[in-house]
């Protein structure tokens, strides 16, 4: 027989309190799966090995409260020797919080298992870092994306069954993209099982200057420019919000805005004659029109009232420069 569903009705759901995130590190990690992606040799595992050396002590990560935890570091591309030599440039102490394996089982061959009996016998286990993600898959014979979705959502099971953030490192791909997240090498269903994907990119491989962008289920879109300064990552910058917002501005409002800003007063008239006067190119009137009323709040924000109304004319755009 089949087991019923398990459901609740939404008249209870919505009365009931909010359930915030638990972060490991507050504001950029909750509790789940999350992947850390960059080019071969761009600094992953100095970055990793920093957080791990922090969480486990409950020291601030680039100024972000950690919750102090038990740590488990699966560094499969390293040896002892090695792991060593970075904690000494990272720092003079370690917590005994932080355990190291060089060696694990494949995700289809009892890695979770693994994973799970450590967690039971290390109260406090907070954090599990796999470096890398490739080195704990094996080949199969399903469809790549349904391959990609098995493997980390085998992961995220384990993240949420034990409530601790497992983070996975992993590779981009060569070719770019303009949007940075779909520089992941794999298929969608790699970051779609995700709960938050963080993307580590330099402008050249010679810069010691990269940024690292991330978005996810709990976490707001952020960027965050580094320095690899002294065998670590620093934070230098944090992108704010509204910087953030006004990149999704299409070109065509921005040029508007200026317009408005030049002129001044109050302006009517079609949309063919706005795009002629303030110089707005490669869009048709409809397509800009819909630019205009879907970014209308940004330009009240900004000193500017946009409405439309419709006469005899036809329709007539009307911009107004607020005191």
């Amino acid at each position: 027989m089949v087991e019923p569903l398990e459901t609740v009705d939404a008249n209870w759901l919505i009365q009931q309190p909010r359930r915030e995130p638990t972060w490991v590190v507050e504001d950029l990690m909750p509790t789940g799966l999350h992947l850390l992606t960059g080019a071969p040799k761009i600094g992953k595992s100095w970055l990793v090995l920093d957080l791990a050396l922090c969480v486990s002590a409950g020291r601030p990560f680039w100024g972000y409260a950690t919750r102090r935890c038990g740590v488990l570091y699966l560094a499969l591309e390293d040896t002892l020797a090695r792991i060593q030599g970075r904690m000494w440039g990272l720092s003079d102490t370690a917590s005994e919080r932080l355990y190291f394996a060089l060696n694990s089982r494949s995700i289809a061959d009892g890695l979770v298992d693994q994973l799970d009996d450590f967690a039971q016998n290390h109260e406090g286990t907070g954090l599990v870092i796999v470096d890398t993600l490739q080195k704990v898959r094996a080949p199969s014979r399903d469809s790549a994306y349904a391959a990609d979705y098995g493997d980390v959502g085998a992961l995220k099971g384990f993240a949420d069954s034990r409530g601790l953030a497992v983070l996975a490192v992993h590779h981009t791909r060569k070719m770019g993209d303009a949007d940075v997240f779909n520089t992941v090498s794999g298929t969608t269903g790699i970051t779609g099982s995700a709960d938050s994907t963080f993307v580590l990119a330099k402008q050249s491989r010679s810069s010691e200057y990269a940024t690292l962008s991330l978005t996810g289920r709990d976490v707001e879109f952020q960027e965050l420019k580094l320095r690899f300064n002294d065998c670590s990552w620093e934070l230098i910058e944090k992108t704010s919000a509204e910087e953030l917002a006004v990149r999704e501005v299409p070109d065509c409002v921005l040029r508007v805005l200026d317009f408005i800003e030049d002129r001044g007063g109050e302006w009517r008239g079609s949309a063919a004659a706005l795009m002629a006067e303030a110089g707005v190119e490669g869009v048709g009137a409809s397509v800009f029109g819909k630019r205009l009323a879907q970014h209308s709040a940004l330009m009240a924000d900004r000193g500017v009232e946009y409405s439309r109304t419709h006469g005899r004319e036809g329709s007539v755009l009307c911009l107004k420069r607020l005191a």
